[in-house]
């Protein structure tokens, strides 16, 4: 509870469940509830109607990926950003960038970073922000021989898989802790996204981390 203080009561016991601790439901209740972690929800807004168009996860792993960039200040006020990527097969954490500037050069060079540990993937699927509509951006995808799939403007949903990943990290890292340094941002990031891919249930995956879902249907392929 201590290293999530924002996870719901819910992953909280799906986790321990996990972990195989001794804990009862209701023990666990109780404890959360004296941590004072039990926070009201917000209401949810009540939307019209609307037609919905399915996002498809790639079937295996290393065959698309999604990225997206978000931005927050430290204590002293100095904004800085974060270039976040995924793996859309089991919302696996790839990366996370993180500095005052990330023009498309330092986008480019993190993506490089990654094929080289993984492999190209198929396809990439991000926004028109003007790091990925860069002309340089383009010529780098066509030398991988990667498809970019750049979504809609405003339609945000068209890349829910990262939207999704991003709101996490947000709740359970950028809204929860007060940095004083981008070396702060960057280490808490890091323990983090361990602690996302490899101990956090997910529940779209059947309530279990990221990584154990991949090893558990490509037991033989390894990053």
């Amino acid at each position: 509870m201590a290293l999530n203080p924002r996870h719901g009561f819910g992953l909280l016991y799906d986790s321990a469940r996990h972990q195989d601790k001794p804990w009862g439901k209701t023990v666990l209740w109780r404890v959360y509830c004296e941590l004072r972690l039990n926070l009201p929800r917000r209401g949810k807004k009540r939307l019209p109607a609307r037609i919905k168009q399915p996002l498809h996860a790639a079937g295996q792993p290393n065959q698309g990926w999604s990225c997206d960039f978000m931005s927050d200040a430290l204590w002293s006020g100095r904004r800085f950003r974060t270039f976040n990527v995924i793996d859309e097969f089991n919302r696996e954490g790839l990366h996370i960038e993180v500095d005052t500037s990330l023009p498309a050069a330092r986008v480019i060079r993190a993506l490089n970073e990654l094929v080289e540990v993984r492999g190209a993937p198929l396809s990439i699927r991000l926004d028109n922000g003007p790091e990925f509509i860069a002309h340089a951006m383009a010529q780098w995808a066509q030398s991988k021989g990667i498809a970019l799939q750049h979504i809609q403007p405003g339609k945000p949903t068209q890349n829910a898989y990262v939207e999704r990943f991003n709101k996490t990290y947000r709740t359970e890292v950028l809204d929860c802790y007060v940095f004083e340094s981008l070396q702060e941002v960057r280490d808490m990031t890091v323990d983090w996204l361990h602690r996302y891919n490899h101990q956090r249930p997910h529940e779209s995956l059947g309530r279990i981390p990221p990584v154990e879902y991949r090893v558990k249907l490509f037991p033989n392929l390894y990053f």
